[in-house]
């Protein structure tokens, strides 16, 4: 029980910054950019609430919101490093690992569609979808992208997923203070929403897939 309980504060960004500070908010943001089962964690809504509080209630992370983005986005970044380093090490094997509780293979499946598409602008684009930003770098690793190649998106994506969503929450905090009395409706219009893109995004990758594997081979004359 007290584990479930636990998984429940994790997912809670209000839980996150009032009870973890600053250091649960930066471990947060790196688990979910690279390690395989962070994927459920609520890194865009936490993101906005920590710009949000930066404003309202500066005291809780006693930082202001310039370098409270550098941290941010220096846990993105070297998140995203590790998941990448994980995936040219482990490579293609581990898209043989058997389901779990929390590891699910079409978690894969659904960046590596997404990858075959977009290329590496899915380190950028995918930093606003849930699940292709855990699992983005590490395919990137598996595939082995080359690294300055990896650096790039993955310091482009990270600075504008960070810098989005903090001083947008930032901004609001600052110029309509009432917000902050609206935090779980905004919280929950962010799941709403990277649920809705997730699905679009999962429904569109399997139609591809589907078309691609109806076309008629082609005969080589």
């Amino acid at each position: 029980m007290e584990v479930w309980e636990f998984l429940k504060q994790l997912t809670n960004p209000e839980s996150i910054i009032h009870h973890g500070g600053l250091l649960l908010l930066l471990i947060v943001i790196f688990s979910e950019n690279g390690l395989v089962i962070g994927f459920f964690l609520p890194g865009d809504s936490l993101i906005f609430l920590s710009g949000l509080i930066c404003a309202s209630k500066p005291e809780l992370l006693e930082l202001d919101i310039t370098t409270l983005t550098i941290a941010m986005f220096c846990a993105a970044i070297c998140g995203s490093l590790f998941g990448y380093l994980f995936g040219r090490r482990v490579g293609p094997p581990l898209f043989e690992r058997k389901d779990s509780l929390i590891f699910k293979r079409k978690y894969l499946d659904i960046t590596q569609a997404f990858y075959q598409k977009h290329g590496g602008k899915t380190l950028v684009l995918g930093r606003f979808l849930p699940i292709i930003r855990t699992f983005a770098p590490i395919i990137a690793g598996v595939i082995k992208v080359p690294f300055t190649t990896f650096m790039f998106f993955n310091l482009v994506g990270g600075a504008l997923w960070i810098t989005s969503l903090s001083m947008l929450g930032y901004f609001l905090g600052t110029q309509f203070p009432a917000v902050e009395h609206y935090v779980g409706y905004i919280i929950i219009g962010f799941i709403g929403i990277t649920t809705i893109l997730l699905i679009r995004t999962y429904i569109k990758q399997k139609r591809n897939v589907h078309q691609k594997d109806q076309e008629p081979p082609v005969i080589m004359p």
